[in-house]
């Protein structure tokens, strides 16, 4: 019996973490990332797992979704014993004020951020309705989904779009049988790319800057492999999906 978890943007950064964390001897781990991770074939390996990956651009995600309901359609559940999609791809979109940013980079940081993860939640829970497991989606959110903040409109937007999103489906499954748990996961504040890229944005257009500047330097930032530890942790809590959002640092 395998546990099989569909994670996106699991290449690089805290979805890197999360897809070494994951591999084990009783893993079958899909993930869909912009870019293919070679190493981790490897890592997968070494530790017994199944492990497929797909590099596919979730700035175009319906054809993405098709393809995933396609690929669950074809698992055959006995062989399984729970089954996982976990969003976390997810881009900054830039900083400053929002009649700065461009018409692509609008539309592409709102797919990648929550089109993509509406298409993925919506394919997986087609496609498994009729699996007798345990099913669960993990929406990885922002603290900045729930507070607002200037000069980053288009990622506040999108992890708010998650969030509402996950309730929204949180409330259409109550009820159901063998109904999917689905929680939004604000992570803590995670040394990664995108806060490099925070930190890089301009002062005078990004009010916020010298903030992420303090907290790198006073080492305020979670490594990626410690947020990953406890973003899994909180996915095989007992009570994952008692509350459709949550925060890790309230756990």
């Amino acid at each position: 019996m395998q546990h099989l978890t569909i994670l996106t943007g699991g290449s690089r950064g805290m979805g890197r973490a999360i897809a070494e964390q994951l591999c084990r001897g009783d893993a079958l781990v899909l993930c869909i990332s912009r870019g293919r991770a070679d190493a981790l074939d490897a890592f997968a390996r070494e530790r017994g797992a199944t492990l497929v990956q797909w590099s596919a651009d979730l700035a175009d995600p319906a054809p993405v979704a098709a393809r995933l309901r396609d690929w669950l359609g074809e698992r055959d559940a006995k062989q399984l014993d729970s089954a996982t999609l976990i969003n976390n791809a997810g881009m900054l979109g830039g900083t400053g004020p929002l009649e700065a940013a461009g018409a692509v980079a609008i539309a592409t940081a709102l797919r990648v951020d929550l089109e993509a993860p509406m298409q993925l939640t919506a394919a997986f829970i087609a496609a498994t309705s009729g699996w007798n497991i345990a099913r669960k989606v993990l929406n990885i959110s922002s603290g900045l989904g729930r507070r607002p903040m200037a000069g980053a409109a288009l990622y506040c937007a999108a992890k708010a779009g998650m969030d509402h999103f996950s309730r929204c489906v949180a409330l259409e499954q109550a009820g159901r049988v063998n109904a999917v748990r689905i929680v939004s996961l604000a992570p803590g504040i995670i040394d990664t790319d995108m806060q490099t890229e925070l930190r890089a944005g301009d002062p005078a257009a990004f009010p916020e800057h010298d903030n992420f500047v303090r907290m790198k330097d006073s080492g305020a930032l979670k490594s990626p492999a410690d947020a990953a530890r406890r973003v899994l942790t909180y996915l095989a809590g007992p009570d994952f999906g008692d509350q459709p959002l949550a925060d890790v640092r309230d756990a």
